[in-house]
Parts: structure tokens; sequence; C-alpha cells
């Protein structure tokens, strides 16, 4: 089983990175903010209290989150590895999430960490927003407190892996077609190593 985490701050393009990589390399993606807004959309407890927190820019409680990934790799066992899009973004999350998969034999193989500065993902969002419906794409101030709120509670994470020599920082600015050489160039290289 293969298993990575693509990290990056909102707006770095992570989505549309990860829809490729899945199709290159038949992984099944695992994105929080996915399956919270799935949860918001159909208007559950959790999707109604997410979506509250969402919009002022603050992040979904650990235990929620993680439950909802320990669901879907238990309802995916088949699968060949996940791409975790989103997560882990605090040092509890990393920690449960090595726990879960240590428990089903396997672990993190790498972590892409996407490199993007503030004012390409400022400017990205607000044009995200025009079009996506999201209301935390619409607002500069709510945008600037999403990517603060990123960089002080995923720093951690990312010194986490970096313990293990998992981390890869890849430059995330470029076409889309740029940034996927450079992410599939590492993915290729580290499978190389494991054959």
């Amino acid at each position: 089983m293969f298993n990575f985490i693509l990290f990056g701050p909102p707006g770095s393009g992570k989505g549309t990175q990860s829809e490729k990589l899945i199709a290159k390399y038949g992984l099944k993606h695992l994105s929080t903010g996915d399956l919270l807004r799935s949860e918001i959309a159909k208007k559950t407890p959790l999707g109604l209290k997410a979506k509250k927190l969402m919009d002022k820019g603050s992040l979904v409680p650990d235990e929620v989150v993680i439950g909802m990934i320990s669901d879907m790799v238990d309802a995916n066992k088949g699968a060949g590895g996940f791409l975790f899009d989103g997560f882990p973004r605090t040092i509890v999350q990393a920690e449960e999430l090595d726990k879960l998969l240590k428990a089903r034999k396997t672990q993190i193989n790498i972590v892409l960490a996407m490199d993007v500065s503030e004012a390409e993902l400022v400017k990205r969002l607000l044009k995200r927003g025009e079009t996506s419906g999201r209301s935390d794409d619409v607002n500069e101030d709510i945008i600037r407190a999403r990517i603060a709120e990123y960089h002080k509670k995923t720093s951690a994470v990312l010194d986490h892996y970096q313990k293990f020599d998992k981390v890869v920082h890849v430059k995330g600015e470029g076409s889309i077609d740029e940034i996927f050489e450079r992410l599939t160039a590492q993915l290729d290289r580290l499978q190389k190593k494991k054959d």
C-alpha cells in the first residue's frame, strides 16, 4: 500500500493536483475538505457545526476529522493506497493517522509540501470564490485568516514528518502541468527506491 500526504495552504492547488495524481497512480483520495463539504451539503449536525467554524476561518476539531478518516480507510480496505489531502493539519491528527495506519500495517510514505506565496494564494482563492459558492473564498480577511491558521497549526505537522525524513517541498506555482510534473517526479523517484 502506498500512502502519501499532499500538503499545502488553502488555494495551493491540492484539489486540482489530487485528481490528476489519483488518475495516474490509482489511489483512493481522502480529502477532509470534501468529506466536510458533503456533510454541510447534507445539513447534518456535523456539517452545520463545521460550516460555522469554517465560515470564521477556523479548523474543525480533531476527533471529528479523525473519525471520518478512520471510517473512510476502513470502507476502502482494497485500495492500493491513499492520497491524504488537507489532512493531517495538527500534530494530534498526524500522530493519530500514524497510529491508525500502523494498526492496518501500513504508513505514510512521503509528504509532498506545495510551496505557494501568500499573494498567489489570495489571488487564487478570490478567483475561485467567484464561481465556487464557498463562503470562505469571497472575503480577503477570512482568506488571510485561513492562511495564517494553516501556517500556525500545520508547520508542526511538517516538522513531525521531517523527523522521519518524509517531507519533500515542491514549488506550487506555474502551470497545472508543470506542478503535476514536479509532484510525479518525486513520487516516481520514491516508488523506484521501494522496488
